[in-house]
């Protein structure tokens, strides 16, 4: 079981990223992940963050990854755990749960 919290980010903006046509929004990506996650590794601690990279962004780092969002060096909504990127554009569960399992989580049956 997963005893340190893992950072999850998601990085997107309102609009649906234009080649991601028919794919869900960066905010139901958030809130699909979250509702996956909590499914899946029950009781296991994790920060999950929304950042529309619209928005002012405090956080240097995060202001950064915004701005290549931006400027079309990745799709979005951008899915990053402790740093890696693990997903973008068309985000799928198997490759976010396969990082949360590197950090230590167990799914649960």
């Amino acid at each position: 079981m997963a005893t340190n919290k893992v950072k999850i980010e998601i990085f997107g903006a309102e609009v649906v990223c234009a080649s991601c046509v028919n794919a869900p929004s960066s905010k139901d990506t958030y809130e699909w992940l979250q509702a996956a996650i909590d499914r899946k590794y029950p009781n296991q601690p994790y920060d999950i963050e929304y950042i529309d990279i619209y928005s002012s962004i405090a956080d240097e780092r995060q202001q950064g990854i915004a701005e290549q969002v931006q400027n079309d060096e990745f799709f979005y909504p951008l899915v990053m755990i402790e740093d890696e990127m693990i997903g973008e554009g068309y985000i799928q569960l198997k490759p976010v749960f396969n990082a949360l399992e590197k950090h230590g989580y167990v799914a649960q049956a």
